[in-house]
Formats: C-alpha cells, structure tokens, sequence
C-alpha cells in the first residue's frame, strides 16, 4: 500500500492518480530533495486548495521540514489537532490507498502580527527597508526617493529605525533641514514629507503600529524541530490582516527576503530547511511596481540555493507574472472555472505549464475536476517536469477545519517561544535621539545667547580709566565715558555654530553606513 511515510521517506505521499481504466491506482508523490524548486497550488474557491496546504504542510512536517503557511480562514489551524475519522475521509483513504490511515495532530507555532491569536510578529522600519515600505504605503517615485533619503541619513548619522515614530521623526527632522539635505541628495519638499506623514498615519490607524518595533522576529524561530524529529508548522493568523492586504502581502514579502539575506548557501540539500507557503500570492503581485516585481523574481530565483521552497497558493495561474511562474517546478492545480475570456484564458494558461498527458485533455480536465481532485506535476530524478497526472488528493492526518480558541490558546501556551515576544521593548532610537538633539541645540543656544548678554552686560558697566600722559582730559569725577561698541553678527554666528556642533558631532560619530540587502532591508551580519 501507498502513503506510509516516516522520516527515513524522501519523498510526500500526495495522492492518487487515475489510469487509463479510469481507477485511482498510481501514487503521486513530491520528491523532497526538489521540495526546494518552488511551487503553486491553483484552484478555484472551495475545490480544497486548504486541505493540499494542509497535507503539504503535513508532509514537509513528518520529514523534519519546518514549514510557514497563511491562516486566512482559521481553517489551517486544524493542523495542531488530531484528525478525526470521518465517512468520507476514511473512504477518500481507501480510495487513493493511503494504508494505514493514521490520525494525530502537528507540532504548531501560531503567529499574528496584532498578537491576539499567536505570539506577536514584529519587524523593526530598518529591517523592512525603503523599497517595501515604499511598496506599503503606495508612494509616488518622488515621495519613495525621500524615504530612500531618509534612510540613507539614518545610517550615516547613526540613528536607529525601529517603529514608526522613529520614521515620522526622521521625516519631520528632515523637513526642517530641506535645504541642507537638498544639496547633497536632491530636492526633498515639505508637500512630500507630509504625504509621506498622512500615509504613516493611515498605516498606523490600520494597527500596523504593532508590527514595527522590537523584540523583532527571529528567523532562527521559523526553523525549529521537535525532539522528535518534526518540523515546527508556523501558521500565521491572517483572517484579521487580510483587511489590509497591501500589509499582508508586504509582510510575506519581507519575511522571504529575511530569509534570503540571513539563510546559508547549502546548494541542493536532501530536503529543504524552509518551506513557505504565499496564500493568496495575487497580493504580492497587484498593482507592483516593475522594480518590486524583479526583485520578487530575483529573490524567488536565489533562495533555492538556501534551502528555501517556496509555494504560491491562489485562484488563478495569471496572478503570477510568467517570470515567476516559469521558476514552479512543482505545479497542483484544482478546478477553474471557463465562463468569461479572463477565466479561459486562465485555463489555457494552467494547461500549457503541464508536460502534457495523452490519456486526456488537460484543458479540458481543469473545468471538470471535482472537489479534492487536482492535475498534479512534480519533478522527478534530475529534476524533470512529471507528465500531468488527474490525481485524487490524500486526506489529511490532521484535524479538517479549525480548532476552537481555548485549543488554540493551549498551544499557544505550550509554544517553545512562549515569553520571548509578548513585551514590547522601546530602546533609544531615532525618535529619541533627535530628541535629545534638539534638546541640546535648544540648551546650547540658550548658552549662547546668554554669553552673549552677558558680554552687552560687561561693556555697559566697564569704567574708564584716567589718561595721565597728557592726552586727554581725565573723564569729570562720577561720570561714566562708555567704550563704543561695534555691533557685528556674532550672536547669529555663535548660535548657529552650537546647533551646528551638535549635528555634527552625532554624524561623525558613525564609523560606517549600514549595508543593506536585496530588497532594502537590513542586513545582518556585518
């Protein structure tokens, strides 16, 4: 019988796949040591993409992968729960032959960016980089250059970015020295900066506040196994963050970039070191712009190299720009619907990226798949597309469907990071410094003018002396003669070059810019 896997497997039992007498009588399995080649799960709404996630994740699991998936219904979350034996899966079992049918539950991280349904996620403004918070906040070019400016500024004056009131800050800051920064980096006009600042505020009213900041995420955390030799399944709660894609999808983007800067190059290894799986992968792609898009199909392209596989899940094969698309090795796609010319063209599309089956016609098969059943290619030995397959997906071990908060908050109290996230900490960054800053040009003009008065206060109240050598009269007993005074500008000079010690000394202090990645992030290591 099919489907037994352990974790001496090198491969995942997918399902089933008809032969030509119409039976579901050939196994169809993902090899793991081209888990790392990337794939997509396609498929209209309810044709069970989930449940393919879930026994991806199950599979990768059970083989000591570790595995980060979207959550965006709460249905994923069944996976920390053992299965139940339900009619219709024991017969789908016997269907595909998946003997013994074993139920029990997965060892599961739960994450959420707002920290209500798992541990918290947080990513300082440094780590996020110009080029997606530009993407975050849908900036002009122009107002995207003044973000870059800012970070370039940051980095050489030595002022951290951690959260957004370090960033708003910075603007601000920025704002007041437009003149001095416009000669160095170009024009940076107050109508940018507060568009830039109206946009802060939006994301912040939208909770993305709880996202940037510190204890930030530590990817180490994404990569642990059980005692037993599991992969952790990290599952993100999302149902509450897909109010606002723009942030979802940039978030996804962000942690695949982390792992692209931080991971080793490991070559091809026998099974991946992360799988991550981009549930509705069609936000990452709307409305990007053409640099955003490239460096998506850059990182896509580099971090197999790493160990990484990564997997788009969505409806339709167009949301993923061919340049991506082409980089999919491993392909499952569920029914599509042929009603209007966008969707025919959807299926011809998922059609021709098959190696084609003389048993059938693909196209055709994709508008008649019924729920749980898929046209399933991997790559075989020497990584070779597999000839499309009409397979029937295996059930999952796990529960079908979602656990009930007090199961959910019991693993999250269980969690092996329990504690190492929950407390914000809010160091001395740039908010702060500029602060002190400007504190210090304030006390240090105050001196300044004070120095100054007192000087006025000195000539006034200086008595001459008598001249006994003739020259002229002796100044009259109980009269003053005061001492004319030329008046300069040495009380603008003597201000200006207080404050302007001050910034200086804050700027020569950083001994070198901080490198940055692919993407704009901070990069770790140097």
């Amino acid at each position: 019988m099919w489907g037994k896997q352990d974790k001496q497997d090198q491969k995942i039992f997918l399902g089933a796949s008809r032969t030509p007498s119409n039976d579901y009588q050939r196994p169809e399995e993902l090899l793991l040591k081209y888990g790392n080649r990337h794939g997509i799960v396609t498929g209209a709404t309810g044709t069970g993409k989930t449940v393919t996630l879930q026994i991806l994740a199950e599979g990768f699991s059970n083989a000591g992968v570790p595995v980060f998936a979207a959550d965006i219904k709460g249905d994923l979350s069944g996976v920390a729960a053992i299965g139940e034996a339900k009619d219709f899966l024991v017969k789908r079992a016997a269907d595909v032959k998946l003997d013994p049918y074993e139920f029990r539950e997965f060892p599961v991280i739960f994450w959420d960016l707002f920290g209500e349904q798992g541990h918290p996620i947080r990513a300082t403004v440094s780590e996020m980089g110009p080029l997606l918070l530009a993407r975050l906040m849908n900036l002009t070019e122009p107002q995207g250059g003044v973000i870059n400016i800012a970070f370039k500024l940051a980095d050489e004056e030595g002022m951290l970015l951690l959260d957004l009131k370090d960033l708003q800050a910075m603007l601000a800051n920025m704002a007041e020295r437009a003149a001095e920064i416009g000669a160095r980096y170009g024009n940076v006009t107050r109508q940018s900066v507060g568009a830039i600042q109206r946009s802060l505020l939006i994301l912040e009213q939208q909770g993305a506040s709880n996202f940037f900041g510190e204890p930030a995420l530590k990817i180490a955390d994404l990569m642990r196994t059980t005692p037993d030799g599991r992969g952790a399944i990290n599952v993100l709660a999302a149902d509450k963050l897909m109010t606002n894609p723009r942030l979802y999808a940039t978030f996804l983007l962000w942690l695949m970039s982390e792992l692209f800067e931080e991971l080793p190059e490991v070559g091809d290894p026998d099974k991946p070191k992360l799988v991550f799986f981009f549930d509705e992968a069609h936000l990452l792609f709307n409305d990007a712009p053409k640099a955003l898009v490239e460096r998506v199909e850059q990182v896509v392209r580099l971090i197999r190299s790493k160990g990484v596989g990564v997997y788009f899940v969505t409806q339709n094969p167009l949301d993923v720009p061919e340049t991506v698309l082409a980089q999919l090795g491993n392909r499952i796609q569920h029914a599509l619907r042929a009603y209007t010319p966008r969707e025919q063209k959807a299926v011809k599309t998922a059609a021709d990226t098959f190696r084609p089956n003389p048993d059938f016609d693909c196209a055709a098969a994709i508008t008649q798949l019924g729920t749980g059943e898929a046209l399933v290619s991997t790559l075989e030995e020497k990584g070779i597309p597999s000839m499309v397959q009409r397979t029937l997906i295996r059930p999952p071990s796990s529960r079908l469907g979602p656990i009930s908060p007090e199961e959910r908050k019991k693993v999250i109290a269980d969690s092996p990071v329990i504690g190492e996230y929950d407390q914000t900490i809010d160091r001395e960054s740039a908010f702060e410094m500029l602060q002190k800053r400007a504190k210090e040009a304030q006390e240090a003009e105050a001196k300044a003018r004070e120095q100054e008065e007192l000087g006025e206060e000195h000539g006034r109240s200086r008595w001459t002396l008598p001249d006994f050598g003739g020259g002229s009269s002796p100044a009259p007993r109980g009269r003053t003669q005061s001492v004319p005074r030329t008046r300069t500008s040495n009380r603008q000079s003597v201000t200006e070059a207080a404050i302007k010690s001050v910034v200086r000394s804050v700027g020569s202090s950083v001994g070198r810019a901080i490198v940055r990645g692919v993407l704009g992030s901070l990069k770790k290591g140097f």
